[in-house]
């Protein structure tokens, strides 16, 4: 199991309403547990979302060099 830090963090009062709620219908053992699954979804989903953003600015690079070169071979002319 990895380890563990703690942190502290501010939340708005309706946030922590519903993690509780939550809790209390054993959807969650623990309010840490319910925030560490909010988490790991958001990250798996930013990390997915980031790489998908990279890759298409590399895309997007990649075609502005090629029509930049379309260019200097036209203006040779």
């Amino acid at each position: 199991m990895s380890e563990n830090e703690k942190i502290s963090i501010r939340l708005p009062k309706g946030f922590l309403e519903r993690i509780d709620f939550l809790v209390e219908m054993d959807d969650f053992p623990s309010r840490s547990e319910a925030i560490r699954t909010a988490v790991r979804d958001m990250l798996y989903y930013r990390v997915d979302l980031v790489a998908e953003k990279v890759e298409k600015m590399a895309e997007q690079e990649q075609k502005m060099a090629h029509a930049k070169a379309i260019k200097e071979e036209y203006l040779k002319r």
